[in-house]
């Protein structure tokens, strides 16, 4: 079994922690790093705060799949001027003013790329570009916030150079930022996903004609389905949650199971949502059953996605891919796998992201992940066998600020000596059930093992129990039929941060 090569040492309140992004998880690592008494510095290659939320990244039709009621920091609610559903101009706001409120803008370096990170006996030396140059910089502990979603996967489509000469347009939706673009045009969307469904709708009110390309069609749930259910009392209770399989099978899962409930109840469910999109009168409902939809993501269908399809405003070509873009005389066209030839001005790939650090080593990376690409990190944030290093953000959630927020808190305990992790053989082994059990329920598809959807509180719970500090049992009784508020966390997490913090202690490993 592997061990930890060096010694793990708590931190002291003069260590330098280096955070690389300046999205959710990177700003919530940063202020409860600093409250703590860590100076920190947040590189982000964008002009401005925010990660997915970016102007730079912002597709049209973006929204939070989330209610302003539970995608907050638990100190910091949603402006209440927000719409239910705030839109991702909104949710970048709410992240600057997060950032100003906590005093974090002395400490961000944005136009800032990390090209290289070394380890050092020290901590890392970091490489990393601005509009001035190449530069060197250097910090005791590096925190890794880049996001599952940042590295854009885009298909490799024979005939791109012709059908760019014909005129074409050929982007990743993270790339599109402007739905005017689309005006009076032929549209392709490649995929079936959250963002696919947002910018096919949204465009679909512009476009002389919209296509979405599915290769295979997933389940999605409408913000409400009637008999007092909406999305987030299905996903965000614990009632909910128990409704899923879990890895340690939870006395209410035992219980659902024994009354027959679980599938009953899922069951139901699918066919309220079948009726409630229509997906039977459009030929979209998807193979296998409801509770598929929870094994990586859990996606909100889009608001007003299946009436434009009724309208035939969006055309949706199930079980298909583009199998080649074609240019030439009658403009620039995709062929499909079933033989379609579609004229498309613009094509736009939905087709998610890499989770890759590319800026680590070689050696590191490999360290950081198995022989599927799958990141091994204890609690989805530690790295057995890279000292100095941590991850935030790799536990993707239906409540990311909170999840991150959380998971901020952990890596605080962690370097100021308040917690103190098991052994590396006891990582390993945990890492190891985990992933195997995450593998087989999600047929692989786990984000690389970045992901803790649909148990995003049994996350929260796991985390919280580590640091001592676990929320009481009134509020997880609530947690059983009410969504989560992230403000019930506030009391705990500032209690966290009111302890005066350990001396510090060496802890070998292994």
């Amino acid at each position: 079994m592997t061990a930890v090569p060096s010694t793990l040492l708590a931190m002291t309140s003069g260590s330098r922690i280096g955070i690389v992004g300046a999205g959710v998880a990177g700003l919530a690592c940063a202020k409860v790093l600093s409250q703590a008494g860590f100076p920190v510095e947040i590189f982000d290659r964008a002009p401005d705060v925010g990660g997915v939320w970016s102007a730079t990244r912002r597709y049209p039709g973006l929204r939070s799949q989330n209610s302003k009621h539970t995608d907050h920091f638990s100190d910091h609610p949603m402006p209440e001027d927000y719409p239910r559903w705030p839109d991702g101009q909104q949710m970048q706001a709410y992240l600057a003013g997060y950032a100003q409120k906590f005093g974090l803008t002395g400490h961000l370096r944005l136009r800032t790329e990390v090209v290289a990170a070394d380890p050092v006996d020290s901590g890392w030396l970091l490489e990393i570009r601005d509009e001035m140059g190449v530069h060197r910089s250097t910090c005791d502990h590096l925190i890794v916030a880049n996001g599952v979603y940042s590295d854009p996967v885009m298909p490799n489509l024979p005939g791109a150079a012709a059908f760019r000469a014909a005129g074409g347009q050929l982007c990743h939706v993270s790339q599109f930022h402007d739905a005017e673009l689309a005006r009076d045009r032929s549209v392709v969307v490649v995929g079936y996903g959250k963002s696919a469904c947002d910018v096919a709708e949204a465009v679909s009110h512009l476009a002389d004609e919209t296509s979405v390309i599915a290769r295979r069609l997933t389940w999605k749930l409408p913000r409400k389905f009637g008999f007092g259910t909406d999305y987030e009392r299905l996903l965000l209770t614990r009632a909910g949650e128990a409704h899923f399989p879990s890895r340690f099978g939870h006395r209410a899962e035992r219980l659902l199971d024994r009354l027959a409930l679980r599938e009953a109840n899922l069951d139901l469910l699918q066919e309220r949502v079948t009726r409630k999109l229509r997906l039977r009168e459009l030929g979209l409902v998807p193979e296998g059953s409801l509770a598929d939809m929870a094994t990586s993501s859990a996606a909100l269908a889009t608001e007003g996605f299946y009436d434009q399809v009724e309208a035939g405003r969006i055309a949706v070509h199930r079980d298909a891919e583009i199998v080649e873009l074609i240019g030439g005389q009658h403009g620039p066209a995709v062929r499909l796998s079933d033989g379609t030839l579609k004229l498309a001005e613009i094509v736009v790939c939905a087709t998610g992201y890499r989770q890759e650090v590319p800026f680590l080593t070689p050696f590191v990376r490999r360290s950081l992940t198995d022989e599927a690409g799958d990141f091994r990190l204890y609690r989805h944030i530690l790295p057995v066998e890279v000292p100095n290093l941590s991850f935030a953000g790799y536990n993707s959630s239906n409540i990311s600020a909170l999840s991150a927020e959380v998971g901020a808190h952990w890596i605080a305990g962690l370097l100021t000596g308040a917690f103190v992790p098991p052994v590396a053989e006891l990582m390993n082994n945990d890492i190891d059930e985990r992933l195997a059990w995450s593998r087989a329920r999600s047929n692989g598809v786990h984000a690389h093992g970045a992901s803790v959807i649909p148990f995003s509180l049994g996350n929260i719970d796991e985390m919280l129990d580590d640091l001592g500090t676990p929320l009481s049992l009134s509020a997880r009784l609530g947690q059983w039929v009410r969504p989560v508020r992230p403000a019930t966390y506030r009391t705990v997490l500032r209690n966290r941060n009111a302890a005066p913090a350990p001396t510090p202690v060496a802890v070998v490993e292994g």
